[in-house]
């Protein structure tokens, strides 16, 4: 049987079906033997192998398993399908699944870890009526989004800092009743013991430090990572001497921020104004 020789570079698909072979041939696996292993057919094997389908999250999962690798084809798969995300963001996602403590601030959105299913999509689908995305890209994100959320409830569960804008709280996605949910999930998510959430109130005017959504990250070696986003780009942050203006910047951010108690009563306030339209 031929054989069908793929350009890695010609297309996401592509991509992925060549470290799927490889990968396979490496191990002297058949195509009949993976399918077994993943719960597919050979058929669906080999049009993944020479690119004619593209993978799901279920599948890259299934064949991570099948592997026994560390989430290499469902990065693979996350990176391949998503070719409009910004650089940087694919590393930037290995150092968030293994952090052990995270600092999030978010201006005009709820942060992606924080957001309710129906909140992002929503989001992602505003992209898609403006003609910015496609709905196979929003649905993509949104998967990427909700898998990455489990690092939340991973044993043991990172230390995680939240400051959102009072901003992101007051602006209506999806309307009345996916805010009061997003809300109230962010009440619950509060009340984490490992969540400190804070808000970020309009009165700190001058005071608030960052004009863009920032995160930054402490790996288990106890290095950190920072991630930026503007309008136009993304940037991953490595630099000592940056990151440590970034951490001083966002405990500046903290004290001048509403304390934990308070923040929750305010979302709580904003959550019922919502409920009363």
């Amino acid at each position: 049987m031929n054989k069908r020789e793929l350009d890695p570079q010609a297309s996401p698909a592509a991509e992925f079906g060549a470290l799927l072979r490889a990968s396979r041939e490496q191990r002297g696996w058949t195509q009949e033997y993976l399918a077994g292993l993943v719960g597919c057919t050979s058929s669906h094997i080999s049009a993944l192998e020479n690119g004619r389908r593209k993978a799901t999250r279920r599948i890259a999962t299934q064949l991570d398993i099948a592997f026994d690798t560390d989430q290499q084809f469902l990065t693979e798969w996350s990176r391949s399908g998503r070719r409009i995300l910004f650089e940087g963001f694919e590393e930037y996602l290995r150092d968030e699944s293994k952090a052990v403590a995270m600092r999030l601030f978010e201006i005009n959105i709820v942060p992606s870890l924080l957001q309710t299913p129906a909140y992002a999509r929503a989001y992602q689908g505003a992209l898609v009526g403006r003609g910015a995305s496609t709905q196979q890209q929003a649905d993509e994100r949104t998967d990427l989004l909700l898998h990455r959320q489990r690092v939340l409830t991973r044993d043991p569960a990172p230390l995680v800092h939240v400051v959102i804008d009072e901003g992101a709280l007051r602006r209506s996605v999806g309307g009345r009743d996916i805010m009061v949910e997003q809300l109230r999930h962010l009440e619950t998510l509060a009340a984490r013991p490992r969540i400190l959430l804070q808000v970020s109130p309009f009165s700190l005017g001058e005071l608030r430090p960052f004009a863009h959504p920032i995160t930054l990250l402490t790996t288990p070696n106890r290095a950190m990572v920072g991630y930026g986003e503007t309008q136009k780009r993304g940037f991953l942050e490595r630099d000592p001497e940056t990151l440590a203006e970034w951490a001083s910047e966002y405990d500046h951010l903290q004290v001048e921020a509403l304390p934990r108690a308070a923040s929750i009563e305010f979302i709580r306030e904003v959550r019922k104004a919502f409920e009363h339209g």
